[in-house]
């Protein structure tokens, strides 16, 4: 039997927790890992992200099997659940680590990634100019264990309800037919 190949996709849209919940559900990917990636420090602690001075921007770094759900279907998916066109910023979360960014693992995501980010423009969907920035796929730091997973552990919190929930439910309703059985 042979065994399909695996890809990664790395991507910030604000908080980790966001995506991490939203990327989850979905039939195909196989894991998601909250982290920090695109800064110029190494092995940056939570607390030295959030203060903005080493760079990074928290991201996930989603496994995914492309025979279940392609590139583009995650690009997609990132597209609609957050907003691309707010810089540094996303709903109440202000800092360079809130970023929007694709950091791409292979000359085709690349490519898939400029032609969404042109398809969304296209389309109208924002009002204002797509600033997500597209580059190549720097070092990926883990982040803390108590990071992993949140929505999931923490359902009830306050952040969680407010913020996550909304955009796990968005992705239910738009999205049902990729969700996880």
């Amino acid at each position: 039997m042979e065994r399909t190949q695996r890809e990664l996709a790395t991507l910030a849209g604000g908080c980790f927790w966001c995506l991490e919940a939203v990327f989850e559900q979905l039939q195909g990917v196989e894991s998601v890992v909250s982290g920090y990636s695109g800064g110029h420090v190494a092995r940056p602690t939570y607390e030295q992200v959030c203060t903005g001075a080493t760079g990074h921007a928290e991201a996930v770094q989603v496994t995914f099997d492309p025979q279940v759900i392609s590139y583009r279907e995650l690009i997609e998916v990132f597209f609609a659940l957050h907003d691309p066109t707010t810089l540094n910023r996303q709903g109440p979360d202000e800092g360079t680590q809130y970023r929007s960014a694709i950091y791409y693992h292979s000359p085709e995501q690349k490519a898939t990634a400029e032609q969404v980010i042109a398809e969304v423009h296209g389309a109208g969907v924002w009002k204002r100019p797509i600033v997500t920035e597209v580059t190549s796929s720097p070092t990926f730091y883990t982040a803390e264990e108590y990071h992993q997973h949140y929505f999931s552990r923490n359902p009830y919190q306050g952040y969680c309800q407010f913020i996550i929930a909304p955009k796990v439910a968005k992705l239910r309703k738009e999205y049902l037919t990729k969700l996880k059985k």
